[in-house]
């Protein structure tokens, strides 16, 4: 039979069984420079009806450019050989390294990875999902989000390898990845505590870093990439432009995900003087070390100068409010705390937003709805009272 063009026959092996060979497209030329005749084979159906009906559906394929030749690549081998050497250059260094982390412990180093690209389907990967959620004596069980992200990575994966004609469909679209039940908690602490917490902090060594923190909402790694040249002491503002980050090769510096995420932070002139007074402490040290300091403008800095280990700044983070005899909370929720304080004290939303480096006003009240749910409240019994007083002049 043919479609469009293309022949295809079903024929009956010596074993009973039956198969049907067809022409496949073929990029090769012989001496004339004309197309070779290419041709595939696909064996193994019971019945004649069955290999007809997968020769129809091929033929359907062929004439709708849609055939995928068959391919003995596992999905280890695509990841490893293929997919990630492709995307390297077109994502962060930091989100390739995470990328390449989770894919390995998850998926190549996995029995999925052992299985043929063509071959992983939706019931396969929902196995694994529940796998990876369980854990074994080898692999600790995983979290519902991480779970998601890791199916987040295969799907760009596969859906690469369909653009590349690898494989036909993309199974991670007929999988069921888990959805987290909660959002993490996000614990936050008052004005007072905050105003605690910096007190203490002010005569640590990196208290710049602590102030900023705690004033801003910048994350952890912006406030680490901080230089002095971002930060105009008159006009009271600093520029977000960096992040230092770490990663399996180190310590490394990232610019923002997004436009918005680099942008132009005020600061409160208590926050100007304490930076005012860091610096000067600053400038001794490079004095007393000379050519031993290695300048590179940050704001927070080692004795010589060389860039801060985020990790070691978070473990001193909770030596310092430890001390204080404060609530426990992490770092980063002294982002929290600043947007809650922040849109608790009335400040426009917007602003917040824009504060943060969130992309929409939108991010910024989803992730702190209970501010938006006391705002709105407020509002509600501020109209009341505006009514009220309203009418009692009308009568």
């Amino acid at each position: 039979m043919s479609t469009t063009g293309r022949r295809g026959s079903v024929k009956q092996s010596a074993n009973g069984s039956w198969f049907f060979i067809i022409d496949v497209p073929s990029r090769d030329l012989d001496a004339n420079g004309k197309v070779k005749r290419k041709q595939t084979r696909r064996r193994g159906f019971k019945t004649r009806r069955e290999a007809q009906a997968e020769l129809t559906r091929t033929l359907g394929t062929l004439g709708t450019l849609t055939y995928v030749a068959p391919q003995n690549q596992t999905l280890a081998e695509f990841l490893t050989t293929t997919w990630l050497p492709a995307i390297e250059h077109t994502i962060k260094p930091l989100t390739f390294q995470a990328y390449r982390r989770m894919l390995r412990r998850h998926i190549i180093e996995r029995a999925i990875g052992g299985m043929k690209l063509q071959q992983v389907d939706g019931p396969a990967l929902n196995i694994h999902y529940a796998l990876l959620l369980a854990g074994d004596g080898t692999y600790e069980a995983l979290g519902a989000t991480t779970v998601r992200n890791i199916a987040t990575i295969l799907h760009r994966a596969f859906r690469d390898a369909m653009r590349w004609q690898a494989v036909s469909r993309n199974p991670v679209e007929a999988s069921d990845p888990p959805r987290p039940s909660v959002s993490p908690e996000m614990n936050t602490w008052t004005a007072g505590q905050l105003h605690t917490f910096l007190e203490v902090a002010r005569d640590h060594r990196h208290a710049a870093a602590w102030w900023i923190l705690g004033t801003t909402g910048m994350r952890r790694g912006e406030a680490l990439g901080l230089r002095w040249s971002d930060i105009d002491l008159e006009k009271q503002q600093v520029k977000v432009q960096r992040a230092l980050l770490t990663g399996e090769g180190g310590k490394m510096w990232s610019s923002p995900k997004t436009k918005a995420g680099k942008r132009v932070v005020s600061i409160d002139t208590e926050t100007v003087a304490l930076l005012r007074s860091h610096k000067a402490r600053q400038n001794e040290e490079k004095l007393a070390l000379g050519a031993g300091y290695v300048d590179d403008d940050l704001v927070t800095a080692q004795e010589d100068g060389q860039s801060v280990s985020p990790t070691r700044i978070t473990e001193q983070f909770g030596r310092i409010f430890r001390r204080a005899g404060l609530p426990h909370i992490r770092l980063h929720d002294l982002r929290h705390t600043y947007a809650t304080l922040a849109l608790e004290a009335g400040i426009n939303p917007k602003v917040v937003q824009e504060a943060l480096g969130h992309s929409h006003v939108s991010v910024t009240l989803g992730i702190y709805s209970h501010v938006d749910q006391k705002m709105q409240a407020s509002a509600a019994a501020l109209l009341a009272a505006m009514r009220k007083a309203a009418s009692e002049v009308a009568t």
